[in-house]
């Protein structure tokens, strides 16, 4: 990051590279399935990142970097006159393999019946909840870095991790029985 803010190119290119993708993923599931305000919100932080003058070095960059996603993400729903459903969509099988290492055929369709499911229930949880658990199990952040990336105590991330799965679990059961 100190290269970025001396004006080295290479090295921005380098960061956008590395964290363009995982990024990416992140927004488009937090901002339920609109690849184009994840797009936006993803050039947006690239652009605060760039724009940026006190970083500082001793400050681990990924939390950092997902925190400023994350209140970009928060802002645009303040603003916005209504919050979108969550959707899926034709791409959204291109976007999640973003982050995701290649699973097979079978495991491709397994997981897009799934994941449609709890994606659909995920969406129903309040913001709280669902950013913590999107970081978690979606970007692959320790606790400790989602503490830092939300600025909230560690005890706040296992509490709302904690809550929200339970809450995840109990909507996902009646679902669950009417597959079986």
């Amino acid at each position: 990051m100190a290269a970025v803010m001396a004006g080295d190119q290479a090295a921005l290119a380098g960061l956008v590279t590395r964290h363009h993708g995982p990024l990416l993923g992140y927004l488009y599931r937090l901002v339920g399935g609109d690849r184009q305000l994840s797009e936006d919100l993803v050039q947006e932080t690239l652009l605060h990142v760039l724009r940026q003058r006190t970083y500082q070095a001793e400050r681990p960059f990924k939390p950092w970097l997902y925190m400023i996603a994350t209140n970009l993400a928060r802002d645009y729903f303040k603003s916005a006159p209504v919050r979108k459903l969550w959707q899926g969509g034709n791409s959204e099988e291109a976007l999640l393999r973003l982050y995701d290492s290649e699973p097979s055929p079978e495991e491709r369709v397994l997981a897009a019946e799934r994941g449609s499911e709890v994606r659909a229930v995920l969406a129903q949880l309040r913001e709280e909840y669902r950013i913590v658990i999107v970081l978690r199990f979606y970007q692959g952040f320790s606790l400790q870095e989602i503490a830092e990336t939300l600025q909230i105590p560690l005890g706040t991330v296992k509490s709302r991790l904690s809550v929200g799965v339970h809450r995840l679990r109990s909507m996902l059961a009646p679902v669950q029985k009417g597959v079986d």
